[in-house]
């Protein structure tokens, strides 16, 4: 490590390399509340061109409100974990092992309240009242989703501090753990190479210079190896705006870089950073949904805690640690459904940034939750981040997501390799963390389980449709209930005994 977790480098370094990460999260933050959106507030089709017109604005305009948001509680989230969490340099961001939930929360609150186009009268009256309720249908899930969120989030804050997961720790030797940081890299697969071919040139030529400076260059100059990815983003925007500017990248092209929205947007939000969307509303069936997500974000960020740690060259996280981070995870969140946005989670780029730039420094990454919180509260800076072209996002990923899966494999290697046991348990996990996922994709995934109670249903959904949930409870079933001796399963070595 060039900076470990306790250090604190001069300060203008430390903008820089916070910079980095604030960049490294932005394409996977922004993409959520991009994907709700039109979900949130679709325009219907068959209506005249004028209202089409005027619906589409008001639809840019909360989605502009949903990512404000979604940065302010990814600044607050990791300031309250890098500070009195786990104390890690993790950002935390939007987590989507909810997105199955918030999807059910979302098409059930369009199908009783959103208004019926077709039946709209011509007076303007009418049209008035419709565009008020095709407005007040978004709004109204997402306080729906504040609720479901802000009551998980207290039972996930009670499972961080009684120390129940410090306790369960006992029980999750690498055999479980190294699979399901392999899943957390190898499930993104779908945002990796498909997001990258927006442009291929460009994403390959940030690839390249990713490699060529963190691998190459910075073996003999300090300032590669220590903004090895920020230099890639500047001159892979650099390169984008060059083209823009000579007319190769029109308007529409996924490398265009388009400024109209720094133009548009407020310098400080207003009175819309608590309930932007109303009070919360709890309903039974969403917190129960929602709940599921909590599992599997749980599970999930048990692993970060062991990548990052392991990363700044500091071992395994302790029990405390453990148990704080999660709890306060739990707290954060209870903040998030507060302040208009998605439940937040670790977030695994960042950790593999660690790995790239040797710098573990959670001073660095406090730093980087202030910019954060910068950019939720002034537009202008929000929308210089947004201008950064799709291509260039999808070459740091395809870079990123790799690095966390082969984190995993270190992790399960320190278990014994040459047990047949081991090799079973952790393939057959890795497998079934990415199929049964593809399964649930399908209409009959859904169709299949379609006899069980709404609520369990849910949870089977949420549960089969995560990775990272679905690794974790077949290999935290089989690696327990197979005998194997402590040696043989890693755990003297996880637990330091």
């Amino acid at each position: 490590m060039i900076y470990g977790l306790d250090d604190r480098p001069p300060f203008p370094r430390v903008v820089f390399l916070a910079l980095q990460h604030v960049l490294t999260m932005f394409g996977s933050t922004v993409a959520v509340p991009l994907l709700f959106g039109p979900l949130l507030w679709p325009i219907p089709d068959g209506i005249a061109p004028e209202l089409a017109q005027r619906l589409a604005a008001m639809q840019l305009s909360n989605t502009g409100v949903l990512i404000s948001s979604v940065m302010l509680c990814s600044g607050v989230a990791t300031l309250l974990q890098s500070t009195l969490g786990c104390r890690l340099p993790i950002i935390q961001g939007v987590s989507f092992s909810f997105l199955a939930a918030f999807f059910g929360i979302v098409a059930a609150q369009q199908s009783t309240s959103a208004p019926d186009w077709a039946a709209v009268g011509s007076t303007s009256v009418d049209v008035e009242a419709a565009i008020a309720a095709w407005q007040t249908t978004g709004a109204s899930a997402m306080c729906v989703i504040a609720g479901a969120i802000i009551v998980g989030a207290l039972v996930e804050s009670v499972i961080g501090f009684s120390g129940l997961m410090g306790v369960v720790r006992r029980y999750l030797s690498p055999v479980v753990v190294g699979p399901v940081i392999m899943l957390i890299g190898l499930a993104l697969y779908q945002v990796g190479a498909p997001t990258a071919a927006a442009s291929w040139p460009i994403s390959i030529l940030v690839m390249a210079m990713i490699f060529l400076f963190s691998q190459v260059l910075s073996k003999h100059i300090r300032i590669f190896q220590l903004f090895p990815m920020l230099l890639a983003i500047l001159i892979g925007v650099g390169i984008c705006g060059l083209m823009t500017a000579t007319g190769v990248y029109a308007v529409g092209h996924p490398a265009h870089v388009d400024l109209s929205a720094i133009k548009g947007s407020a310098w400080v939000r207003g009175t819309d950073v608590f309930f932007p969307w109303g009070m919360p509303v709890f309903t039974s069936a969403a917190i129960v949904a929602v709940l599921a997500g909590y599992l599997a974000s749980i599970i999930e960020s048990f692993g970060d805690y062991h990548v990052c740690k392991n990363m700044a060259g500091a071992g395994d996280p302790t029990e405390a640690e453990i148990s704080r981070g999660i709890g306060m995870e739990g707290i954060a969140c209870a903040i998030t459904g507060m302040l208009g946005g998605f439940s937040s989670t670790s977030y695994s780029e960042n950790i593999g940034l660690i790995g790239l730039t040797k710098v573990a420094s959670r001073y660095v990454v406090q730093v980087g939750a202030c910019l954060l919180i910068l950019l939720g509260m002034f537009g202008k800076f929000g929308a210089c981040a947004a201008a950064i072209p799709k291509p260039v996002v999808g070459g740091l990923y395809c870079v990123l997501f790799g690095l966390i899966a082969a984190v995993g494999v270190r992790q399960f290697a320190k278990c014994n390799l040459a047990s047949d046991r081991n090799l079973l348990i952790g393939g057959f996990a890795v497998f079934m963390g990415l199929s049964v996922p593809f399964y649930f994709q399908s209409a009959a995934g859904k169709t299949d389980i379609a006899w069980l109670p709404t609520g369990l249903a849910g949870i089977v959904i949420a549960i089969g449709s995560t990775g990272m949930a679905v690794g974790a409870c077949i290999g935290l079933l089989l690696d327990n209930i197979i005998p194997a001796s402590r040696q043989e399963r890693g755990l003297e070595e996880t637990l330091g005994e």
